[in-house]
């Protein structure tokens, strides 16, 4: 299956080059997220910063951090597939980690957090909660592994053209997202 996956991520990363995000109000996403989301204030966020063309959820993250809550980026680990998240907020530096992804420096100063929510990339999504990732299984096994220690809500922000018309491939070790938020709607999966 993972043939017919690859397929469809070469046609998503076309699709998204193709996009123009001011089709869509970015921005829009943020209002979305906190009327639907509604983060409570003990609550830490995990969230991402966006490489090219994918959804930047920079106002959720400022709107985050104004609101007090604790926030972190992901650091991908040279000995496993789940991904850590180290604290992050506004001003402080990034470096540029593997897969040209953008990351908090790491020092013995880092702040490790475990999210209880996870706001997540993806190449395209469909009506049943499924995400189409880069095809590294890195947020798959991170959902997974903070899943079997809480209660954890994963959030996908997108542009609503990334949406599927139909249900992607799904495989033993995918997540399903609790919800995907567009600059338009939240969509809900139980």
């Amino acid at each position: 299956m993972s043939e017919s996956k690859d397929v469809l991520r070469a046609e998503a990363l076309r699709h998204r080059v193709m996009m123009d995000p001011r089709e869509e109000d970015p921005d829009g996403a943020c209002d979305v997220f906190f009327e639907h989301i509604k983060p409570k204030a003990d609550q830490v966020v995990a969230t991402y910063w966006p490489k090219e063309k994918e959804f930047d959820p920079y106002a959720i993250l400022e709107r985050l951090q104004k609101n007090g809550h604790i926030c972190g980026l992901p650091v991908v680990q040279k000995d496993g597939i789940e991904l850590k998240f180290a604290r992050w907020s506004e001003g402080e530096s990034l470096e540029t980690g593997p897969y040209d992804v953008m990351q908090p420096l790491i020092s013995e100063q880092t702040q490790w957090i475990e999210p209880d929510i996870v706001i997540v990339p993806l190449l395209a999504f469909d009506r049943r909660g499924y995400r189409l990732g880069y095809g590294g299984g890195y947020y798959d096994a991170t959902l997974r592994a903070l899943r079997e220690k809480k209660e954890i809500t994963a959030v996908g922000v997108a542009y609503a053209q990334q949406a599927c018309l139909f249900n992607l491939p799904v495989e033993d070790h995918d997540e399903k997202l609790d919800w995907v938020i567009t600059p338009n709607e939240a969509l809900r999966f139980d």
